[in-house]
């Protein structure tokens, strides 16, 4: 079996995954009715400290739901030049919701409040209104970046003065509150909006909730996803594992934490990735710094056993999840640092 590094979403269901989805009890969750999904969506808002939240089947529908419950067609929403929702879901808010997206360039697409405050467009002035303010933490193509918890309080504060939604895409939200120490509840309360993925670092084969921080948007919500596509029927068998991940797959993100340092260490290569950098999952490479393009390298580490996922001309991305061990580190580590040289 190759080593593959290519993402967090390359993980297989546990066994006893497997097992809390083969017993769960299931219902029609376009009624309502399914009872493994609420017990999820319950334990989730739970969490976050936040009344309401609504099981779906991708983290792009989450977010693409959000957007939409909190901007509408000729609105705009402002995020980072390199965000999730900009770069990956198939320029949805346009195709699906009518609504205009503006970017920032943004250093490992963390925004800056005085760079938001400076961009933001109010009511009345003839130009497009921003709705909303869209942040990704942690930043997949930031490498994984965390946000400075005062930073998102700043970016809070700016947006509710302005009446201004702040939304989330919290895909490794899991990973930022392991790795930084905050509370999921004090993250919750920044936000209006946030999209959790389940299917990533906690490895659950599919699934993300949307929370919200208004109950009584539960009902659009639920009208959004069936509009997308994503009403459900016996989805207990899906919530189940997601329910599993967060009850047993949650504090062991710590070890993919540390497996990513190492493999940043064992490249040794401060030019391509520097462990400094490292905070998460995620070990961006700079192949230009070694001279090389990403497509070839990535064939090189194929050849010797190791997946290794391309972002860019010159650019590689490699991800610990709970499929890679400590000796599928090592290998990693020896090949990588080998197709670089």
């Amino acid at each position: 079996m190759p080593v593959d590094l290519r993402s967090d979403t390359v993980t297989r269901p546990t066994p006893a995954m497997r097992a809390a989805m083969a017993d769960a009890e299931v219902g029609d969750d376009v009624y309502g009715e399914d009872a493994t999904v609420n017990s999820l969506e319950a334990e989730v808002a739970a969490l976050f400290e936040k009344p309401a939240a609504l099981f779906v089947p991708s983290g792009t529908m989450g977010n693409q739901l959000c957007l939409r419950l909190l901007a509408g067609p000729g609105d705009e929403v402002l995020c980072d030049a390199e965000a999730h929702v900009v770069t990956y879901e198939g320029g949805a808010a346009a195709a699906h919701h009518g609504i205009q997206t503006r970017t920032i360039v943004a250093e490992r697409g963390l925004l800056e409040p005085a760079a938001v405050e400076a961009q933001l467009r109010p009511e009345g002035f003839f130009a497009v209104a921003t709705r909303a303010v869209a942040v990704e933490h942690t930043h997949n193509r930031g490498g994984g970046a965390l946000y400075p918890l005062d930073q998102l309080r700043a970016l809070r504060e700016l947006t509710a003065a302005q009446g201004i939604a702040l939304h989330c895409d919290g895909a490794r939200i899991w990973n930022a509150h392991v790795a930084s120490g905050v509370p999921l509840a004090s993250l919750g309360e920044l936000f209006d909006t946030m999209s959790v993925c389940l299917s990533k670092g906690l490895g659950a084969p599919v699934g993300s909730v949307a929370v919200l921080s208004d109950a009584a948007r539960l009902p659009e919500a639920r009208a959004i996803r069936r509009r997308l596509g994503g009403g459900m029927r016996q989805a207990g068998v899906l919530a189940a594992a997601g329910r599993y991940a967060l009850r047993h797959h949650l504090a062991r993100l710590a070890d993919d934490h540390a497996r990513a340092l190492r493999l940043a260490e064992l490249i040794a290569n401060p030019a391509v990735v520097d462990p400094a950098t490292v905070q998460t999952n995620i070990v961006p490479l700079d192949l230009a710094a070694a001279g090389l393009e990403g497509r070839g390298f990535a064939e090189r580490c194929r050849q010797q056993g190791v997946l290794v996922s391309v972002v860019g001309p010159a650019r590689a991305r490699l991800v610990t999840h709970l499929d890679v061990d400590d000796a599928g580190i090592e290998v990693a580590g020896r090949v990588v640092a080998a197709a670089l040289a």
